[in-house]
């Protein structure tokens, strides 16, 4: 361990089980706790939760992977909260990949704090109250005498007091309690959780430190690049391999035969040198000859032909019929017809996907940034013939991730070519490898029918939704749940669906499915609401009508009560209603996705050549009684709230035969500081356990936007990205 309580990039597992084995006189707390989710004993173990040295200092070890959500930072403090130590006392460490001591350790699905806040604050408690039995038996008091503040425990009948670092030695041979019997903190009296707290990494990433897996060094370490073929899957027909090895400081070149699945080890060349830019320069050389593929005549452009025409057939399959929809939409007063598209997305995480491997002694050692290591651990199990208890995972801080990072075809590739070498390997991908060899958020086609009645009630809605996938099934992240609004609060409600094969790969991006649906769902309630002649808010409010709670909790629930606060709120705050000045607009939109209700309003100002200025953005949020880190939270949202505005105005990966089009940022360019709004947020604390904060905010403001340009143009946006051409006046 470094003086600074982190683990060096170059640690192998044996360093990291001699440091905790040999911290002596200090408590080293653990807690089993089940990967499935069921209830375990507590049982005491080393290199888990949380340690204590002698001198007081306590080290808290974060289970799950940062990539950025700040997730090494809120996950100690709930245990640190519920031990009852100051923050400043504490050193958070990440912790290494290993299901038999932490369970799931992933990032995704916004999903930390709902799976471990009850399970993390009886970690801290257990700690608490195993320190306090130590200071009671010594004084030889009852421990229900004995209080505790800032790392002391304190018996204030006899005026004692001692630190949690003198009773650790103590503490550390005494029995866990059980974590069910525990006393938690009063809210009220909380003082680590709700405070601001900057992300502990941040010193180290604005000066430069090596914390990423690209950073990784390992001694003997060779450098790695891996050519695949543009379109997705394809073989080598041939490769100029001699040529790779003339370049000075290659050490090897050589073809890898690969497989047929898309997130697994696919057909390449591997160029392996004693730097990385002398692997990129043999690359260069290789003249790779790609064999035909059956995808290779697959298009963005045929993507959309086909859903039209499917459009116009009958569906795959009805997903939800409620009602009678064709009777309510002849008898409506008003009725609309629309189709929206869109493309797929890149996530376009700002360090490109890397690993280092090193097989030694029939193992693997695996430095990755990755956001879910076991399927990788089993992924280069499989792929290479060893056991998974074979395959050690540093977890790396990830330069983003967006749910890219979720897949380890990166990992298998370092693995399966550091094999092959007999040396230590760090592969890196260029940025256009990343760009187009992603799992893209796939694209899709929504062919829309509503209707209104006198009462401008909504009476009727259909949707024919054509997505990619085959055999019936949708492709990764392509769908969309039969649950989803405004079913249930529509009387007379269809879904049918229609597949498409796709050779693209795809996969969740930050709010999968919902980053896509929400534009779609929420621009075209808007629709409905201009047909009925009613203001978007109120039309809104009256569809989620007097309904408390739809569906069944832990399934399907969605509770329109909570939806209906963060509306009016946002309403509230954004002036709703205001007078603006031509060519201005205010759009609205909400969406519960990830366990978390928000609602959204843009202000925007469209020139006379469609150029779009968002003036500001305002954000409503429901997630829970506590807001772990506000800090955190206002990252995690203005994070999103810009994710979502970038991928609406320029975001789209072009597919053209077979391959992505696209390949870095000056042909996927991401949104600009100037052009960034000011983004206001406002929080709506219900009686509700705390949910995450990583993805929710962003389907909303997509639609938002959209609805503000309608309202400052009279222009429906349905196509993404929006195209400022149809926009302009002059």
């Amino acid at each position: 361990m470094a003086a600074d309580g982190t683990f060096p990039l170059s640690a192998s597992r044996r360093d990291i089980l001699k440091t905790g084995v040999g911290a002596g006189g200090g408590l080293m707390l653990g807690f089993a706790l089940a990967g499935k989710g069921a209830a375990q004993a507590a049982t005491a173990k080393l290199n888990t939760y949380v340690s204590i040295a002698p001198d007081g200092a306590v080290s808290i070890m974060a289970k799950n992977p940062e990539v950025g959500q700040g997730i090494k930072t809120s996950l100690p403090m709930i245990i640190a909260e519920e031990l009852d130590v100051d923050w400043e006392q504490v050193k958070s460490v990440q912790a290494p990949s290993d299901p038999a001591l932490y369970g799931r350790q992933f990032a995704g699905g916004s999903a930390a704090t709902p799976l471990h806040w009850d399970e993390l604050r009886r970690v801290g408690g257990a700690g608490r109250a195993m320190l306090v039995a130590a200071a009671a038996q010594g004084w030889g008091v009852p421990a229900a005498d004995c209080t505790t503040a800032s790392g002391v425990v304190h018996h204030k009948a006899s005026g004692r007091k001692a630190t949690y670092g003198s009773l650790a030695a103590k503490a550390a041979t005494l029995p866990a309690p059980d974590l069910k019997t525990l006393t938690l903190k009063d809210p009220k009296d909380y003082k680590i959780i709700g405070r601001s707290i900057a992300q502990v990494d941040t010193p180290a990433i604005v000066t430069g430190k090596p914390l990423f897996g690209i950073d990784v060094v390992v001694p003997g370490m060779l450098y790695a690049t891996f050519e695949k073929a543009p379109v997705f899957g394809a073989k080598v027909a041939s490769a100029d391999l001699e040529a790779a090895k003339a370049v000075k400081g290659v050490r090897h070149a050589f073809v890898v035969e690969g497989g047929t699945s898309l997130d697994g080890l696919l057909p390449g060349v591997a160029v392996v040198a004693d730097s990385w830019w002398a692997a990129r320069k043999g690359r260069d050389k290789l003249n790779i000859k790609w064999a035909e593929h059956p995808t290779s005549g697959q298009s963005s452009r045929g993507f959309a032909a086909k859903a039209v025409e499917l459009s116009k057939a009958a569906p795959l399959r009805t997903e939800r019929n409620d009602g009678d929809v064709d009777g309510a939409l002849k008898g409506a007063v008003k009725t609309v017809e629309a189709a929206y598209a869109y493309p797929f997305l890149s996530h376009a995480n700002l360090e490109p996907q890397n690993c280092t491997a090193q097989f030694k002694d029939g193992k693997f050692e695996i430095w990755a940034p990755t956001q879910n290591p076991q399927p990788g651990r089993e992924l280069v199990a499989k792929t290479l013939g060893v056991k998974n208890e074979d395959v050690y995972i540093h977890m790396v801080r990830c330069g983003g991730g967006f749910g890219r990072r979720l897949m380890n075809d990166y990992m298998v590739e370092a693995a399966w070519i550091a094999k092959q070498v007999g040396a230590p390997v760090k592969l890196i991908w260029t940025r256009e490898d990343d760009m187009r060899h992603d799992f893209y958020r796939p694209a899709g086609w929504h062919f829309l029918q509503g209707g209104v009645d006198a009462k401008g009630d909504i009476v009727g809605w259909k949707d024919h939704f054509v997505s990619l996938g085959e055999n019936g099934q949708f492709g990764r992240s392509a769908g969309m749940a039969a649950h989803e609004f405004p079913a249930r609060f529509v009387p007379n409600y269809r879904y049918d669906l229609s597949l498409m094969p796709c050779g693209v790969p795809t996969g969740p991006l930050r709010a999968p499915g919902s980053n896509a649906i929400a534009f779609v769902v929420q621009s075209f309630i808007d629709e409905l609401a201009h047909a009925a002649g009613a203001d978007p808010v109120a039309f809104r409010l009256k569809l989620l009508g007097d309904k408390c709670l739809v569906g069944v909790v832990g399934r399907d629930a969605y509770d329109a009560g909570r939806m209906a606060g963060v509306l009016k709120l946002v309403a509230e705050k954004s002036g709703w209603g205001r007078k603006l000045p031509k060519g201005s607009g205010l759009g609205v939109g909400f969406h519960f996705s990830h366990l978390g209700y928000f609602a959204e309003v843009v202000e925007v100002k469209v020139a006379g050549d469609g150029a779009v200025e968002l003036v500001k953005v305002w954000v409503g949020a429901d997630v829970g009684r506590q807001i772990i880190n506000p800090f955190g939270a206002l990252n995690q949202i203005e994070g999103s709230v810009l994710d979502g505005i970038s991928e609406a105005l320029t975001q789209q990966v072009t597919i053209e035969n077979g391959a992505a089009v696209q390949s870095n940022f000056n042909d996927y360019p991401l949104i600009r500081i100037s052009a960034a709004p000011p983004i206001e947020t406002h929080f709506v604390k219900s009686d509700n356990s705390p949910t995450g904060l990583g993805e929710p905010a962003l389907p909303p403001v997509i639609p938002a936007l959209c609805n503000a340009i309608f309202a400052a143009t009279g222009k429906r946006i349905r196509q993404l990205p929006i195209d400022a051409a149809i926009l302009g006046t002059a």
